[in-house]
This record gives C-alpha cells, sequence and structure tokens, in this order.
C-alpha cells in the first residue's frame, strides 16, 4: 500500500478487553474490531497506551493480534503498537508481528527509561529497521517523557524508506507545521490526541488514531469528515458536542474513562486490569455527568 491511503482515516487505538477473571476477551475483541471497521475506521491500532499494553504479557500480545488479524480478515491492517521495557524484546514484538501478518507498526520509546535521542534513537532505529512493514513514530512526551522532536523524525525518514507515518501527542499543534516544513509530504501526519483532531487536520494531518471512537465509532468518522472536507467550521457542531468527551482521552485515567463511556453506549467493559482501578467516588459521578450529558444530547449523524 501506498503511504498515502494506509494511514488516512480514522484508526483506532483499540482497548483491551477483560473477562470477569482479568483475561483478555479474545470473543469481545474481535466483535468490536470488526464494529470499528464497519463504522467506517480504517485500521486498528492494538497494544498502545490506551490498549494498557504495558500490563500484557508478550504471549497476550502475539494473541491478540492473531484474534486481531483474523477478524478483520484483510479488510483493513491491523498496526499494533510496539513498546516494551527493552529494545531487544521490541524488536521481537516487531518481528512476530510481521510473522502473524500485521500490516504495519506504531513504534513507540521504551516503557521506564528515557534518556537522550542517541538512545532513544537508537532504540527506534533498531524497531524499524527489523521488518520491511510500514511504520508509524509516536511521540507523546507526555505519557513516555521521550520528546522526538520533527527534526529528529526527519533524519528517521531520512534513513527509513519504511517510516511512513508519524503521530503526534506532544500537545502543541505547532509540531504539525514544523514537520511540513522539514519533511513536505514525506511522512503522513497523524493527530494523537482526541481534542486536537479538528486543530491537527487544519495543520494537514490526514488520520487519527483515535481513543473515544471505541464508544462513539460513527461519530469519530463523521467528526474526521467533516474536518478534513469543510475545516473547523464545517465540524464546530459536532465538534462542541463531543469534546467534553474527546477531553476524557487526555488526562491520567483515560483508559478507565474511554472504557466507562464504552460501558455506557454498551459498546464494552469498564473492567481494567492492575494497577489501573475501575473509577469510583465523586471522580467516577463527575465522569458519568459529561458521560451522560452526551448520550442525552447525542446528534442524529
Amino acid at each position: 500500500m501506498s503511504n498515502a491511503s494506509f494511514w488516512n482515516g480514522v484508526i483506532p487505538a483499540i482497548t483491551t478487553p477483560f473477562t470477569a477473571d482479568g483475561q483478555v476477551d479474545h470473543v469481545f475483541l474481535a466483535e468490536h474490531a470488526r464494529s470499528m471497521i464497519d463504522a467506517g475506521c480504517t485500521g486498528i491500532v492494538p497494544l498502545g497506551s490506551l490498549g494498557e499494553a504495558a500490563t500484557l504479557s508478550f504471549e497476550e500480545k502475539l494473541a491478540i493480534m492473531r484474534t486481531l488479524v483474523k477478524a478483520l480478515d484483510g479488510r483493513a491492517p491491523v498496526i499494533p503498537g510496539i513498546a516494551s521495557l527493552s529494545t531487544d524484546e521490541a524488536v521481537r514484538l516487531a518481528k512476530e508481528a510481521k510473522a502473524i501478518g500485521c500490516g504495519g507498526l506504531m513504534v513507540l520509546p521504551p516503557y521506564v527509561y528515557s534518556t537522550d535521542w542517541r538512545e532513544m534513537g537508537a532504540h527506534l532505529r533498531a524497531v524499524i529497521a527489523a521488518t520491511d512493514l510500514p511504520c508509524m513514530a509516536y511521540n507523546n512526551p507526555v505519557a513516555y517523557k521521550t520528546d522526538f522532536t520533527p527534526e529528529q523524525i526527519a533524519a528517521l525518514a531520512a534513513e527509513f524508506p519504511n517510516l511512513q507515518a508519524v503521530k503526534e501527542s506532544s500537545g502543541d499543534v505547532r509540531r504539525f507545521a514544523a514537520l511540513k516544513t522539514l519533511l513536505g509530504d514525506r511522512l503522513v501526519l497523524l493527530v494523537g490526541m482526541d481534542d486536537a483532531i479538528v486543530e491537527g487536520v487544519s495543520m494537514g494531518a490526514t488520520g487519527w488514531i483515535a481513543g473515544q471512537v471505541n464508544a462513539y465509532p460513527r461519530e469519530s468518522v463523521k467528526l474526521f469528515e467533516l474536518a478534513r472536507d469543510g475545516g473547523a467550521k464545517a465540524a464546530a457542531e459536532l465538534y462542541a458536542w463531543f469534546l467534553p468527551l474527546l477531553r476524557l482521552d487526555t488526562v491520567p485515567k483515560f483508559v478507565q474513562l474511554i472504557k466507562l463511556t464504552q460501558q455506557k453506549v454498551n459498546m464494552g467493559s469498564e473492567r481494567v486490569r492492575a494497577p489501573r482501578l475501575e473509577m469510583d467516588g465523586a471522580e467516577r459521578e463527575a465522569a458519568l455527568r459529561v458521560i451522560d450529558h452526551a448520550i442525552n444530547t447525542r446528534p442524529v449523524l
């Protein structure tokens, strides 16, 4: 696939569903992924931070990839997040993803350890070089304490033809303009924060690695299309309704909040894996006020 078609549109960062006894719920995972594609999404990104990947074993990650590749059956690419504590394990995960039949990779910095560009760049190079799969570099300094500057990303793009996209989640919309200036159309720009989607598209992003899409797939696709085709003005009404929900994607308990939203709209369960715990008390009540208001004022598309 050309890098233009591969990364465009709404690509859910899919949540990892758990059974009552804490195992990965593969039956629901397959159904959920298919429902996302049925709603107009263009790919699936499992094993990201929203997928609670840091709590999953190596074998669980492989099993999730297999389930999704089989469930989508070529309809859309499975693009797993490749992250681990060590570079060696990340490289092994990338190679397994290719063998399983994944269509691309989302390449993250390592968990826990964050340092300088020499070491972090070496980690990314090792993962990108591990296969010939199309890769997206994921920049999320808030979550991973590693910030890849536009200049560093441009250096990687010059070195690796299979680096095709960058998911920008620094929270600084100016990064899109900086990347465009350095790279032109060499890399596809992807929005990685739910509450920056209209702004990101206006700055040249053509894809959205989305979170609340897990609960509202049709609304997410519609919002993206309005922003893409008509700009901020066209998207304004739907964005205003959606923004309180989308802002739940950019706080520390975003996994719990998005899963709670899924449960409230019958698109999943709020079960999470420890150290995360389900929301409770005043915090839960505040979240439910936002979620219930959105349900009660849900627009007719």
